[in-house]
């Protein structure tokens, strides 16, 4: 069994979010722009309340057909970042629409605190798209982390789209390695409690770690993720929108 603590350096939680003026919201009031705390503590202190607002039931009558796929990049020499989400039609593979945002990195890099630098940028991106996704895949953890409010959590409570994560490493919880064919998967737990599912999206390639984030259930995010990973590890919706922020910052 394989064993992650919350202060482990994981890839999927780095650098990100844009300059958005935005009071702090409050449990009564989840789409009040919670993004812009001004310490550490206030920003711990909006995750344990709009948490209060999370649905993790599944919303989705059947299967979507209009998903997106979002993710940020950062510009190693300064404060620079820029956000795209791109909208797949899942019952044809193609792209149906894109947008990129550019952006700069308003709150510091703290482990367990990325949304706060990057939900800003992504909720602008999100915002431009002329299609309304059914369903929301966030390049990070939804409730795979220790607050049990990720990125693709509060993303969700904000916007009131079903959301999910698909990360590339864990961040806290344990597992025991999946089998190695496609579909494949294991749970990803805190004790009792399951965060999420491991899950091997191709045969004998790594797997990745799929965790609920809001309005989506975990065999519903687990379909999904296979649907849009038919070639490679990771979903295609993801690997578009991290070619189209890499590229616009060059």
């Amino acid at each position: 069994m394989t064993i992650v603590t919350a202060d482990r350096p994981h890839s999927d939680d780095e650098p990100a979010v844009v300059e958005e003026p935005g009071a702090a919201a409050t449990a009564e009031e989840p789409g009040a722009a919670a993004i812009s705390p001004a310490s550490v503590a206030e920003a711990e202190r909006i995750q344990q309340e709009l948490r209060r607002h999370l649905d993790l039931e599944e919303c989705l009558d059947g299967a979507p057909r209009l998903v997106a796929g979002v993710d940020v990049s950062y510009h190693k020499d300064s404060s620079r970042i820029v956000a795209a989400a791109v909208v797949i039609d899942l019952t044809t593979g193609a792209e149906v629409e894109s947008a990129v945002v550019p952006g700069t990195v308003s709150f510091p890099y703290v482990p367990g605190l990325l949304a706060f630098r990057e939900v800003p940028i992504l909720m602008a991106a999100l915002g431009r798209l002329g299609h309304r996704p059914e369903v929301v895949v966030c390049d990070g953890y939804g409730i795979a982390h220790p607050r049990r409010f990720g990125l693709a959590c509060h993303l969700g409570v904000l916007t009131g789209l079903p959301t999910f994560g698909v990360a590339k490493t864990p961040f806290v919880g344990a597992y025991d390695e999946p089998g190695t064919r496609r579909g494949e998967w294991s749970a990803l737990r805190d004790g009792d409690e399951v965060l999420g599912r491991v899950l091997r999206t191709q045969t004998d390639v790594k797997p990745v770690f799929v965790s609920v984030g809001h309005r989506t259930s975990l065999n519903q995010a687990t379909t999904i993720t296979l649907d849009l990973s038919r070639r490679y590890r990771l979903p295609e919706v993801i690997r578009r929108a991290d070619f189209l922020s890499r590229e616009a910052l060059r």
